[in-house]
């Protein structure tokens, strides 16, 4: 009798490394989930883990910089960019745009 273990959940994906298609998939969930109910949302986010591979509050890094990261938005290396008042996503820094683009004052 084989042993199957799951697959770690990856901690972050490259959304130009979608397929269109999946892109397209990928935007429309994220659009839904902004506007979902409490009972539509987390089908929505079980839903872009499956198309991802991650799980939890899944974000597409909104940097100006155009970065291309999808991540969990729980990651405490995050930044939030601004929250989202009246939605249920804000806009979010992927780790590594924080980090990088951090102000110096």
């Amino acid at each position: 009798m084989a042993v199957m273990t799951h697959a770690p959940a990856r901690l972050e994906a490259n959304y130009r490394n979608l397929s269109t298609d999946d892109q397209d998939r990928f935007d429309q969930l994220m659009e839904r989930a902004d506007h979902a109910g409490p009972h539509d949302y987390q089908p929505l986010m079980d839903a872009l883990a499956v198309l991802t591979g991650i799980s939890g509050e899944i974000r597409k890094c909104a940097c100006s910089c155009t970065c291309p990261v999808i991540f969990d938005a729980d990651n405490q290396d995050a930044h939030v960019i601004e929250y989202g008042d009246g939605y249920n996503l804000g806009r979010h820094q992927c780790p590594w745009c924080a980090d990088q683009h951090r102000e110096t004052a």
